[in-house]
């Protein structure tokens, strides 16, 4: 499948996950969960690690901050509210579900396919001024950072001039295929069948 499709669909399914119910958020979580640490565990909990204080960050704000009910009644000053920690778990379910889904993306997609299909969809745009080049090499570098093993420290950014910033970029350019055509055809169709 093509890699620029494979990033559409990939950004449909993200953009669905924020518009899911409760229950339903909490049950795509789990299917992403499983799906990604079966299919790129190293990759999930290296991810997972670098979220948790974000992931942390929610449950504090959420869990502390949302009026409602108590749910210690006996220190109402210093509980978390029912509804706060509803909202916490729903609003990180949701972080949780798209890292999961980067986890998956960049375990099928190598660097030389990403930086094509980024570069692929953001073509169109350079008519209108839009440095496509640039954008899809600033997110392949981000994303080689956000996947590091070993994560930079921003003071050896400014000492060291021996990090992996410098390697060669390979670009694949793919052709789009009969597959491709149908997978469109049939979210084509996906589309005017829930928009109608």
């Amino acid at each position: 499948m093509h890699s620029g499709l494979l990033i559409v669909l990939w950004l449909i399914g993200v953009a669905a996950l924020q518009v899911l119910g409760y229950e339903a958020l909490l049950l795509a979580v789990g299917i992403c969960a499983v799906a990604a640490f079966s299919y790129a565990p190293r990759r999930s909990w290296r991810l997972l690690k670098r979220i948790r204080f974000i992931l942390i960050a929610i449950a504090i704000l959420f869990g502390g901050f949302t009026p409602g009910e108590a749910v210690f009644a006996g220190w109402p000053r210093v509980s978390p509210s029912r509804e706060g920690i509803e909202l916490a778990i729903e609003h990180g379910g949701r972080v949780l579900a798209v890292v999961f889904c980067v986890a998956m993306l960049m375990e099928y997609l190598p660097p030389a396919r990403l930086v094509g299909a980024i570069h692929g969809l953001l073509r169109p745009f350079e008519r209108f001024g839009f440095p496509a080049d640039r954008v899809a090499v600033r997110i392949l570098l981000v994303l080689r950072l956000v996947d590091a093993d070993v994560p930079h420290s921003w003071k050896a950014w400014i000492k060291d001039d021996s990090n992996d910033l410098h390697e060669p970029i390979e670009v694949v350019r793919e052709r789009f295929g009969m597959i491709d055509a149908v997978v469109v055809l049939a979210a084509l169709l996906v589309m005017l069948g829930v928009l109608t």
